[in-house]
């Protein structure tokens, strides 16, 4: 009989299906298990300071990486903490796998017990209850199948009890990749591909989006000889954001983040082609942003009808590459090659192209954050990634980054909750291990999890942190500016959180003024170690985006 316990057991089937860092906050009904996984070989363990940090941080590695993260809590309280980010991750259709601990199984009464299948299930994520010795390493591989399968999280439920018990078969674990379906490009219906084709052949002014789907896809080639035989410009949704880098026919992003120029284009367009992307309220400017135009859409899942909008005229079910490719060999087979938007003026203009042209009177002390995200945009080497939360910066940031590859880009947005964007990047910080990862964030965000820089300290992670700290909860001071009521209440200060930085241990400065970064990135580099950068930002300066959302202007 096996002398390994069950908790022992469950650790090495984590191991097995691929699991190498753990993202856990330990409590009475996850910390054998917790404590088995960091016997584990070449298993790295992060002890995260918040149970929502654990499974952001799993998020963050997910999207780093491609794999399934791991995060685990104890149950109760532990477990009501991870609500918002596990719709985030099911949001954003992250593959996560959360082993939460159960209250026991023997006990007539436990004061942390709670049903944790209806939270689960309301966040949309996948419950799996484990109830049985006979069924642990089943549920293990279940779960991980799911996660994987269907791009979502799992929450994997073990009682405490069960967990302490002697493990009574062999040590064999089948892991779930033994499972899973062989990966496919799903080719469209050659009569769509034709019909597609008649449409470009037609169309005058074609646009392209590539989306998150595209960028899955590796459709960044395939979408661009689709361009390139259309006449088509091209564009991203926001979570495409970066795929067509270098490409001078390329527009940025699409909808509510597009520059005044992209949308002057999408409003001439008279053909757009989604390849990969939702084409939900965001991205289509809830269908004003092209009104002229006919819309076609590849995806995998394709849906007509999304966020209360008719997506496209023509749909087609396949993988967004094998699409793009099926168009252009057809159209190659026609000897169709349009010029369309394509032309030497066009390619000028997009390059002179600037997100925002407004001025505003900056106060002393304090800096534009436009021209801050530029500076460091030029800083901060290409090849790094770059983290992004949720808040009025937001806008700016993703408007203003250049030159990055997509697979660069991670923005936790996907419920429009702030505070997930500093575990997010201690998860991607935790894949790549060499310190290239750069965060940034709101002052409002960062202080609701800035426990976590004692975590980064503790674990002796390296990262640069850019705090656009405008001294409130910036989205909200606009809204109450734009509707003509006081910010005050959602006014609080700056405050000092460079100096909250190095309390934790964490090296922090405070940025006032334009052209002070560039000496503080080479210290950083030299320092090997995490730094916090306190960007102290006019709170006058809107968005472009929510100046024409918010405040009406054309």
């Amino acid at each position: 009989m096996s002398k390994l316990k069950v908790s022992d057991m469950m650790a090495q089937a984590f191991q097995a299906e691929g699991c190498e860092v753990l993202f856990t906050l330990m409590g009475d009904a996850n910390m054998y298990w917790s404590e088995a996984m960091s016997r584990l070989p070449g298993m790295q363990v992060v002890h995260a300071r918040h149970e929502h940090c654990a499974v952001a941080m799993a998020d963050g590695y997910a999207r780093a990486t491609g794999k399934v993260g791991v995060a685990s809590t104890t149950c109760g309280p532990g477990f009501t903490q991870i609500m918002t980010g596990l719709t985030i991750a099911a949001r954003a259709q992250v593959p996560i796998v959360v082993f939460a601990g159960d209250a026991p199984i023997a006990s007539p009464w436990y004061i942390q017990q709670i049903d944790m299948a209806p939270l689960t299930l309301g966040t949309g994520a996948h419950y799996i209850p484990v109830r049985s010795i006979d069924r642990v390493l089943d549920g293990i591989r279940e779960a991980f199948h799911i996660a994987a399968l269907e791009m979502r999280p799992v929450v994997l439920s073990v009682p405490m009890d069960l967990q302490k018990q002697p493990f009574p078969f062999m040590a064999d674990y089948s892991p779930s990749a033994d499972t899973l379906p062989t990966r496919q490009r799903p080719a469209p219906d050659p009569v769509l591909v034709e019909r597609v084709a008649d449409m470009i052949a037609a169309a005058e002014r074609p646009i392209i989006i590539g989306g998150r789907g595209a960028k899955f896809s590796q459709a960044k080639d395939a979408l661009e000889a689709l361009a390139e035989q259309s006449g088509a410009l091209l564009a991203t949704s926001l979570l495409g954001k970066g795929m067509f880098t270098g490409n001078p026919y390329a527009l940025d992003i699409a909808g509510a983040y597009a520059s005044d120029f992209s949308r002057e284009r999408f409003a001439e367009s008279d053909l757009v082609i989604g390849a990969g992307v939702g084409l939900g309220a965001y991205t289509t400017e809830s269908g004003y942003l092209y009104p002229g135009a006919q819309t076609v859409q590849i995806d995998l899942n394709p849906r007509g009808l999304w966020q209360g909008l008719r997506t496209a005229d023509l749909h087609i079910r396949a993988d967004a590459r094998a699409g793009a490719e099926a168009i252009t060999a057809a159209l190659r087979q026609r000897g169709v090659k349009r010029t369309g938007f394509r032309s030497q003026e066009t390619a000028q203009a997009i390059a002179a192209d600037v997100p925002d042209r407004k001025e505003f009177a900056i106060a002393p002390g304090t800096v534009d954050p436009r021209k801050a995200i530029m500076e460091l945009d030029e800083i901060v080497p290409k090849d790094w990634d770059v983290v992004i939360g949720a808040g009025h910066y937001f806008g700016i940031a993703l408007t203003h980054l250049k030159g990055r590859a997509a697979e660069r880009y991670h923005v936790v947005a996907d419920f429009g909750a702030i505070g997930s964007g500093l575990p997010a990047a201690i998860g991607v910080a935790a894949s790549r291990r060499d310190g290239k990862v750069w965060l940034i964030e709101g002052d409002g965000s960062v202080l609701m999890h800035i426990q976590e820089l004692e975590t980064i300290r503790r674990q002796g992670i390296n990262m640069l942190i850019s705090i656009i700290n405008d001294g409130g909860y910036g989205a909200e001071i606009h809204k109450f500016r734009a509707n003509g009521l006081s910010p005050e209440t959602v006014i609080h200060g700056r405050g000092d959180l460079a100096a909250v930085a190095n309390g934790f241990g964490v090296r922090g400065s405070t940025v006032t003024r334009q052209g002070q970064m560039g000496a503080m990135f080479r210290e950083h580099q030299q320092g090997n170690s995490a730094s916090l950068w306190d960007v102290h930002t006019d709170d006058t300066v809107v968005s472009r985006p929510y100046r024409r959302i918010h405040y009406g202007e054309a």
